[in-house]
């Protein structure tokens, strides 16, 4: 059997994939002409199969992709070919949820707030007039009226998708005592734990298909988006969806930039019809300079980095060495694709 590298790997990580693959013959490719060539007689790729490379191979039965998203790895020939597809899911599935509540905690404790005021060197808690102090029948004794905070323990969240992400994302809201709702193309089978979910079928949640999303935002005091970036997903919150949420509720993207008119949450914030969203990814990345989304106060704005840890490499490259023993022992593959849904 033989493995194709394209791109190719650096000397150290081709080392343990060659060991890996064994008694498989491995080739790191120099350039896609190279690869061309090589994949002729391939079983096997990790990287990145372009239309070429596919017309180009006679024997392909894998390809593991570098990527977790597959809106741009697959293309028409490749879906209604007979080669699986496995991508990196679940490797960055709590450094995301991490990300996530670190928007939640922003807007619940008005930390986006008061790190403004603090580079003004303003000292102000927010709910009470500027310049008056808080306090009430002694000193330091605070009315509940004097704090503008969000106490989680009394909020709803709704987890759109529930893969990996979605799954830790939950599981951290009940951690902090949060009510959690669930939204998945497989809200039956969730619901009856005979799926593998990323843990989420284990949840004490609700879950619910997507039909029922209008319902579960309605309910929802933060709405996060971890769905991946399918046909059915694409622009899936518009201006009217957006509006089926509380106008105290905020909207957090973790998930895709597509998944998001950008235009309509502009809009819509401006209007103030939701209280504010914290995005790592959008429709259109770089977001523009001048574009309205950066000087909003109620809106934070991270550059497409949520899932940045030092943990990620090491899982990236273990992802793929068990997938390699798998396909040479000619057993299951992890994280196989359903082609036709992009995920």
């Amino acid at each position: 059997m033989k493995l194709v590298l394209s791109p190719p790997v650096s000397v150290e990580r081709l080392t343990k994939v060659v060991a890996a693959a064994a008694p498989m013959q491995v080739v790191n490719t120099r350039d896609e002409q190279h690869a061309a060539a090589e994949i002729v007689d391939a079983d096997a790729l990790f990287g990145y199969l372009t239309p070429a490379l596919l017309k180009a191979a006679t024997r392909l039965r894998w390809a593991q992709s570098p990527t977790a998203s597959m809106e741009k790895y697959l293309f028409p020939e490749l879906t209604a070919s007979p080669v699986i597809v496995t991508n990196m899911r679940g490797i960055f599935s709590d450094v995301i949820a991490d990300h996530v509540f670190g928007f939640i905690l922003c807007f619940a404790k008005n930390f986006h707030i008061y790190l403004r005021q603090q580079t003004q060197g303003v000292w102000h808690m927010l709910g009470r007039p500027p310049g008056e102090l808080p306090g009430y029948g002694g000193p330091g004794e605070v009315h509940p009226s004097d704090c503008a905070a969000i106490t989680l323990a009394d909020c709803t969240l709704a987890v759109i998708g529930l893969g990996g992400i979605g799954a830790e994302t939950a599981r951290r809201g009940l951690a902090f005592g949060m009510r959690v709702l669930g939204v998945d193309p497989r809200g039956n089978d969730l619901r009856a734990g005979s799926v593998s979910d990323g843990g989420a079928s284990s949840l004490p949640i609700a879950t619910f298909g997507p039909d029922q999303l209008a319902d579960v935002l309605a309910q929802a005091d933060f709405v996060v988006i971890a769905a991946p970036h399918t046909p059915e997903t694409y622009k899936l919150f518009n201006r009217a969806r957006i509006r089926q949420m509380k106008k105290s509720a905020y909207l957090i993207n973790v998930g895709r930039g597509v998944i998001v008119d950008l235009a309509d949450l502009t809009a819509a914030l401006q209007a103030g019809e939701i209280a504010g969203a914290g995005l790592d990814v959008f429709e259109i990345e770089p977001l523009p300079g001048g574009h309205p989304l950066w000087r909003m106060e109620n809106v934070i704005i991270t550059p497409h980095c949520a899932a940045a840890s030092p943990r990620v490499p090491e899982r990236h490259l273990q992802t793929l060495l068990d997938n390699l023993r798998r396909f040479v022992a000619g057993e299951p593959l992890l994280n196989v694709v359903d082609k036709r849904m992009w995920c």
